[in-house]
């Protein structure tokens, strides 16, 4: 607002005039707060929509009075919980023991995850298939005023190849891997490391770049230090570590993705309209990599745990 209005002060109110013109059903997916900065942000901007009139929903992994648990200055972040809890209706799903992405992902396909050094080779030879032939090399995007490197590439054919690294050890965030998923339908992804907390700044970037990647359909082929499960522990008993509850979610969605029922779907990155011909084709390319796999297993019974506030002009 301040850049594209010339707003002058507080841009808050502008802001919620403009989403309020979008429509007043608003829905956060997957919401959860890790910095007390932003939380008082948010108190602001739900107070603002709520004094407004605006029905919100919104599902996370915790319930509000758990969001940003034993976070720094969590004392300051408290009113906005007491205002979530004042206006929402929460309602718990933690009785479900069905994770509905294990239960579309139980149909493992096979050449999407590739675990161990000595799998290198078969990766590398999904990739060239894949290209059919065309040229591939380094190339780059544009996004938001600045430029996303992609180390190979083939625009023609719409597929990419990166290392973990260059993804998720690089100061990269979410624009990045929209845009990412934007060009291209198929994405290729080399040595992925099994994470622990030390690495809690690269594991925030897998999970985004994984949440991406699945938001634009686009199939994702991952070579791996370990299955994909085991890329970090989750102890969903831990308090202390919200990545636990966001990677339970990265965990699930990796398994679907590995699905055949996945593999067969649409791309719906925004280049898509110029290239359906092309992703129809590839559907045929990938259908030597939906074959049953007996080396990924789906992890039945694995809970999911899931929270939905729920706000409507008039709740209490």
């Amino acid at each position: 607002a301040k850049m594209v209005e010339k707003v002058q002060g507080d841009v808050l109110p502008r802001v919620i005039e403009r989403i309020l013109d979008d429509g007043r059903c608003i829905a956060f997916d997957e919401f959860q707060v890790t910095d007390v900065a932003d939380g008082l942000i948010l108190r602001r901007l739900f107070t603002g929509l709520f004094d407004r009139g605006a029905i919100i929903v919104a599902t996370s992994n915790r319930p509000p009075k758990d969001l940003y648990l034993n976070g720094l200055q969590r004392d300051r972040f408290l009113p906005f919980i007491d205002l979530l809890e004042e206006k929402t209706a929460v309602v718990s799903m933690m009785e479900s023991e069905t994770d509905y992405r294990l239960i579309q992902g139980a149909s493992a396909a096979k050449g999407v995850y590739f675990v161990g050094e000595a799998s290198r080779g078969d990766f590398d030879n999904v990739f060239h298939t894949l290209a059919k032939g065309e040229q591939v090399g380094p190339t780059s995007l544009s996004t938001q005023g600045r430029r996303v490197q992609v180390p190979l590439a083939s625009l023609e054919v719409g597929i990419a190849k990166f290392n973990f690294n260059d993804l998720c050890s690089k100061a990269l965030g979410a624009a990045d891997y929209i845009c990412v998923g934007d060009n291209f339908h198929t994405v290729f992804v080399d040595g992925v490391p099994k994470l622990t907390l030390n690495e809690v700044n690269v594991l925030r970037r897998l999970i985004t770049f994984v949440d991406c990647m699945y938001e634009a359909h686009v199939k994702l082929i991952l070579q791996l230090e370990t299955q994909p499960k085991d890329i970090f522990e989750v102890d969903l008993n831990n308090a202390h570590q919200d990545e636990a509850f966001s990677f339970d979610r990265t965990r699930s969605r990796l398994d679907e993705m590995g699905s055949k029922e996945y593999l067969k779907g649409r791309w719906v990155g925004r280049n898509n309209a110029s290239a359906v011909g092309q992703t129809e084709e590839m559907k045929h390319e990938l259908e030597f990599l939906v074959e049953e796999d007996d080396g990924i297993q789906s992890e039945k019974g694995h809970r999911k745990g899931r929270h939905l506030f729920r706000h409507a002009k008039g709740d209490k």
